[in-house]
């Protein structure tokens, strides 16, 4: 339970200094990079499995690059629920949603090295 909720955190944290460098999307404060992550957290969670399902053909087809259309379709579709999040289109959607995989996989990777150091 413990490493859910610190991946969300940092999740979160991400999602603020990203949004506050004005990486394709702007976040006007931490609560809102809260409400960010859990809506990006719920769409990747249950909507995701669905599509890639559903787009399996055509993600063969481009060889995965059309995963990218659907993140930054998931970025499109948070910045318009959360109010305190802004997209600067789609180009922005892209380049927000690429910059926060890449940053949460470097994230998430140097907080397992720390708990198999810890172990």
């Amino acid at each position: 339970f413990m490493r859910y909720f610190i991946a969300f955190f940092t999740s979160a944290t991400l999602v603020f200094l990203l949004g506050s460098l004005n990486v394709g999307a702007y976040i006007e404060n931490y609560y809102s990079a809260i409400l960010v992550a859990l809506v990006m957290a719920i769409l990747n969670g249950f909507v995701r499995p669905i599509l890639e399902f559903i787009s399996l053909p055509l993600n063969l087809l481009t060889f995965g690059l059309f995963s990218f259309l659907i993140n930054s379709v998931f970025v499109l579709v948070t910045g318009y629920i959360v109010s305190g999040f802004s997209v600067h289109g789609f180009l922005g959607a892209l380049m927000f949603g690429t910059c926060f995989a890449l940053a949460q996989t470097l994230a998430f990777r140097l907080l397992i090295k720390k708990e198999e150091i810890a172990d």
